[in-house]
């Protein structure tokens, strides 16, 4: 690095470089001056003499953009069941069996049942038409984007053991309410962001279909099954099959299949492309760390081709910049997979500092830190929140009665 001056005392030297092609770069200075060789490292956000580590760089595609409608944007996170009902949906094609509570102020079920299972399947009857009634409100407080928690059809209340991924669940209303819903969020100026599950659907889906509900055509207990290579068999497996995470409800798909990828991403009328078209305005990604790159770049080239400004956001709970996920360096940024991401290091960060586990030098840290990082379109349109439906509410953290 030739010298370029001196100010105050202090020596500048530069020096311009060129990165050939996207990727992570990790680099650090080293000082000669004829008799010592020094390192300049960073540590702790700053740099130091011969202690710390390598500073990062993230090089992303210079047209990498992410749409400009949801940066900056507030974003309120709502789990329908338990958000607001208004009225009464047809509930005749909800898998059974369920519970539905009388009142809101009844404590949900969740401990085991005889069986020691918990079930997951009692609801307050939060629907589609109660988030439209309340639409107003939401807009008073500010609220830009709605990010729903699965809405699709399934047997918990939480949703998340998908079992038709082209169905309301009938508690929440029908398709026309989501229509309904779409519409009037959009008159109001904010966007609808859907959360998709893709790394695995529910044992009683019209997919896997562990109990013949649906038909003869489930993977569970059909080899000739059109779904049948959606899933990961095993016959070594005490349940025959993978499940996320050992829970044997939820069998993990195959993404990269190609029946699998036609039927979520390519086909005309795929999921994606369905519900895009009714007015969802992008999808959040549930446990991206366990989706193929291949697969979430897929998904997200699909997205922008159907609407260009839908946004593709995903759930990672460390850094996504330098994201090692199963031995693998995740691409999220670097091939352009993501537009943004759920920002759970920032939430961590600051809920350390207000409970006194955290400095305030760590904190900063922390920020400045993904700052860095995240390319400037990706940091602009990240989920900022102190709690989700995976955490220990922000309420209960704080001890606020």
């Amino acid at each position: 690095m030739p010298y370029a001056e001196t100010q105050d005392q202090r020596h500048s030297y530069e020096c311009i470089f060129s990165i050939s092609e996207c990727g992570l770069y990790y680099y650090y200075f080293q000082v000669d001056d004829g008799t010592e060789k020094l390192l300049i490292l960073k540590n702790r956000g700053q740099a130091a003499v011969n202690s710390g580590g390598k500073w990062q760089l993230t090089c992303f595609a210079k047209e990498y953009d992410t749409p400009k409608s949801f940066c900056g944007k507030v974003m309120y996170q709502i789990f329908p069941d338990r958000f607001y009902r208004s009225g009464q949906c047809d509930a005749s094609d909800k898998l059974r069996p369920f519970s539905l509570h009388e009142k809101w102020s009844e404590t949900p079920e969740y401990r085991p049942d005889a069986k020691g299972i918990i079930q997951n399947n009692d609801f307050f009857g939060g629907n589609l038409n109660g988030i439209i009634e309340k639409l107003p409100y939401l807009q008073n407080l500010g609220v830009e984007v709605l990010y729903l928690n699965p809405i699709f059809k399934a047997f918990s209340n939480h949703r998340y053991d998908t079992c038709d991924y082209k169905k309301i669940d009938p508690l929440l209303g029908t398709e026309q309410d989501f229509q309904r819903l779409a519409g009037q969020a959009h008159q109001m100026g904010m966007k609808l962001l859907l959360d998709g599950v893709f790394s695995h659907t529910g044992e009683r889906s019209i997919y896997f279909d562990k109990y013949e509900e649906h038909g003869n055509l489930g993977a569970c207990n059909h080899p000739d099954s059109p779904y049948r290579n959606w899933f990961q068999f095993d016959t070594k497996n005490p349940n025959g099959y993978h499940s996320w995470w050992g829970i044997n409800t939820l069998p993990c798909t195959n993404e990269m299949d190609p029946g699998f990828l036609d039927y979520v991403i390519d086909s005309e009328d795929s999921v994606i492309a369905h519900w895009l078209r009714l007015g969802a305005d992008g999808f959040r990604l549930d446990v991206a760390d366990e989706l193929p790159d291949e697969f979430i770049k897929r998904l997200h080239q699909r997205v922008k081709k159907i609407k260009p400004d839908a946004l593709v956001l995903g759930e990672v709970w460390e850094d996504a910049s330098y994201k090692i996920s199963y031995s693998v360096r995740r691409r999220y940024f670097v091939d352009q997979e993501l537009d943004a991401t759920m920002n759970y290091p920032y939430k961590d960060a600051v809920i350390g500092f207000v409970q006194g586990t955290k400095s305030a030098e760590e904190l900063a840290e922390t920020v400045m830190s993904i700052a860095e990082n995240y390319p400037k379109p990706v940091l602009d349109c990240v989920m900022n929140s102190l709690s989700t439906h995976d955490t220990m509410r922000i309420l209960t953290v704080l001890g606020v009665e």
